[in-house]
This record gives structure tokens, sequence and C-alpha cells, in this order.
């Protein structure tokens, strides 16, 4: 008989590495993905890698801009608005639906939120940002929904694009303390406490950024060729 347990497809290891990669904020928004590299890179055929980024692309990551390729998305002011907007419905829900936890998912919250304090403490910028969005998607795999999860991780992806794109400035504390109270709410039970504190902090980080600068097409020339600064981004730039 045919395995009907749909397997992984072969190129389901080019989705994963581009997410990882976007949640480790090694690749930026508007960063081209060429079908030939990724096919080189993976080992596979150029048919799979563009299976890969269709998906992908499905999920609001990567988009293909006519006659150039595949490029990693660059998020609009009013997309960004619309995203935090989708996360204050599904972790505010997220909340409500969260199981009373069990010592096991407790203590791996706790050694969370304790590897979150020892990067800020050793001012470890890129393991900080892994951590803090990470936290997220731990919180919805306690709850053991797939779907849930994979949402989750799209949703962060995307914010952490936002939080790039827009020159997120970095409150590490003031997250790290909204982490720990969510914590807190979940570990005594309340739900509803817990749903206000993830709401409340979402509002916090989206206050962060500055969705009123419009993006800067010229951003990583503007960056090789002018170190010093002098070529600052012009005033009539600014939305």
């Amino acid at each position: 008989m045919q395995d009907r347990r749909n397997p992984s497809p072969p190129s389901a290891a080019i989705d994963t590495a581009i997410l990882e990669s976007i949640l480790a904020r090694r690749l930026r928004p508007g960063q081209r993905l060429g079908e030939g590299e990724l096919a080189s890179l993976f080992t596979v055929s150029r048919t799979l890698v563009r299976e890969a980024l269709m998906r992908l692309a499905s999920r609001h990551i990567v988009e293909v801009r006519p006659r150039r390729g595949w490029f990693v998305v660059e998020p609009s002011s009013a997309e960004a608005k619309r995203v935090f907007e989708a996360r204050r419905a599904v972790e505010a829900g997220l909340m409500r639906i969260m199981p009373a936890l069990e010592p096991a998912h407790l203590a791996l919250l706790q050694s969370h939120l304790s590897d979150e304090r020892a990067a800020i403490v050793a001012g470890d910028h890129p393991r900080l940002v892994c951590l803090m969005g990470d936290f997220h998607i731990r919180l919805g795999d306690i709850v053991a929904n797939p779907v849930l999860s994979e949402i989750l991780r799209d949703l962060t992806a995307r914010t952490i694009l936002i939080s790039m794109l827009y020159q997120s400035t970095t409150h590490a504390e003031e997250s790290h303390l909204g982490h720990c109270r969510i914590v807190e709410a979940l570990a005594r039970g309340d739900r509803l406490a817990a749903c206000d504190l993830a709401i409340q902090h979402l509002d916090e980080v989206e206050a962060g950024l500055d969705l009123d600068i419009a993006a800067d097409p010229l951003a990583d020339l503007r960056r090789s060729l002018d170190p010093t600064g002098a070529l600052a981004l012009p005033a009539s730039s600014l939305l």
C-alpha cells in the first residue's frame, strides 16, 4: 500500500534554513535569494528550491520580483501594523488556551529566561535576539498544536524583519521583564493576566519601532560606499 503519512518534501530543509536565518537575523529584509546558489548549497535541483521559495512566499516570508528573482520580504509600515495586530490576536488567544504549566514546562521557561538574562549581562546581542523571538515560539509549543506553532513562527519571523527594517530601538531589559511577567502569571494559573501581559508586551515592542520612516532602498550601498555617514539619508526620504 502507498504510504499515507505525508513525509516532509526533500526541499523542506531550505524552508527551515531560511526561516531560522531570519529568526537569527542573519538574513535581512530585501536580501536576494538566488535559485542557483541555493541549489548548489543544498545539493538539490532548482525545481526543489523554487518549490521551497513558493511555500515561503505563500507565508509572506519571501517574494519574487519580476525579472529579478527571489528576495526576503520588506514589509511596508501598513503591513507591519497588520502583523502586530495579528500577533496580539494570536498570542492573546494562546494565553487563553494555555494548559496548566507542568513542572517540566515551567523549568524550561525559567531556564529560557535565565538565558535571556545571561545574554543581556554579557551584551551578547545576536544570542539575545534569537532568545527573544524563541520565547514566544516556546509558549506555542507548550500548547502542542502544530498549526498554532507554525503560525507563531511565521509571525515572529515577520516581526523580526519589521524590526530590522524600521530601526527598532532595543529595549532588552523591558522585553525580558515582559517575558518574566508572562511566565509568572502562567505559573500561578492566571490566564487572563497572562493575556493582558502578552498584549502589553507586544504594544511595547511595536512602540519601539519608527513606522513613519520609509525604508531606504540604498541602505546597503550607502553603508558600503559611505562608512563615515557623509551620505546620510536625506530628509526628503522621511514620510
